[in-house]
Order: C-alpha cells, then sequence, then structure tokens
C-alpha cells in the first residue's frame, strides 16, 4: 500500500500544470542580437522573467515584444490564455516583491501580417539600472512564445514611455 501511495504521489507532482518559472540572465545593454529569449510552455500555467542591466547612458530607448504563432485560429490547442507582459525596475531578487512596475501588464494583439498569432509589445526610456520583463500566461497544447529586448543609449534629455503605436509613427 505504501509504495502504491508514493507513486501515485509522484505521479501527480509530474502531471502537475504549473510549469517552473524561467529566469534569464539579458545581460547588459541587450541588443536585437543579445536580447532574443523564447520558452516553450506546453500546456501549463507560466510567469517567467528576463532579466538586465543597463549602464552608460544617461537614458535608454528600450524595446521589448514577445509573439505566439499557433495553427488552427484562436480556438487552437496552442493559444496561450491571460498572455501579459510587465516590465519592473529590479530591486533586490527579482520578483521578491518590492521591485517597481513601470508599465504593464499589457494585454496581447493579433498580429496584423499572420492570422494565427498573439503579440505583446512595449516601449520606454529608462535610466541607468536593473530591469527584468516578466510574461505571464496559461500555455494550451504545445503552446510556446519568442520575444526580444533591444536597447540602445540615447543622448540628451527625455522622458516618459510609449506606446507601439507611437513608437511607429515615430518612424515613419
Amino acid at each position: 500500500m505504501r509504495k502504491l501511495l508514493l507513486a501515485t504521489t509522484a505521479l501527480m507532482a509530474m502531471s502537475s500544470v504549473s510549469h517552473a518559472a524561467v529566469i534569464d540572465d539579458l545581460g547588459i545593454n541587450p541588443t536585437s542580437a543579445t536580447g532574443a529569449f523564447s520558452n516553450s510552455v506546453g500546456g501549463s500555467n507560466f510567469s517567467d522573467q528576463y532579466t538586465f542591466q543597463l549602464v552608460g547612458g544617461p537614458k535608454f530607448f528600450t524595446i521589448a515584444s514577445a509573439t505566439n504563432v499557433f495553427p488552427g485560429g484562436p480556438a487552437s490547442t496552442d493559444f496561450i490564455s491571460n498572455f501579459s507582459a510587465s516590465l519592473f525596475q529590479q530591486v533586490g531578487a527579482v520578483g521578491g516583491g518590492d521591485d517597481i512596475l513601470l508599465f504593464g501588464p499589457t494585454t496581447p494583439f493579433s498580429c496584423p501580417l499572420q492570422p494565427n498569432c498573439q503579440g505583446l509589445a512595449g516601449a520606454a526610456i529608462l535610466n541607468a539600472g536593473n530591469y527584468f520583463l516578466q510574461i505571464n500566461g496559461q500555455g494550451g497544447g504545445t503552446s510556446g512564445y519568442g520575444g526580444n529586448i533591444a536597447t540602445f543609449a540615447v543622448p540628451g534629455p527625455t522622458v516618459g514611455s510609449f506606446s507601439l503605436a507611437s513608437i511607429i509613427t515615430l518612424f515613419k
């Protein structure tokens, strides 16, 4: 009986629908070449953090985006429910409760050129310091996401944060 109880407990632990958090360090002043990240979340809840450090400056223009491309449309098993992202200034340990929320949580949008795709995006002007991007959701089927954080130093005084629409307008 004891062996059966131990086997049942082990089987229940293996079939858990929660996913260990990914904490990945993207380094100092990540660029589009060094700021790539991805995670195959499958059918589980997830809350992943991608840390980065900004050094120099005086300020940094930072763009972050993530996408989930899934086959078969919104009813597909690979859709990510409650897909969201938030940017935090790190204070102490990542996710320790004392971090400062800078923007988010964002809500997903449908990708304009890919019919079966969810996307998240945002941009901000940041000071030198330690930051992390947190991506959350409930994966379905074999879902996963990929994304990128790109930063570059900007000279002179700058203020605020920007939406993706305002960034696109700036570059038109």
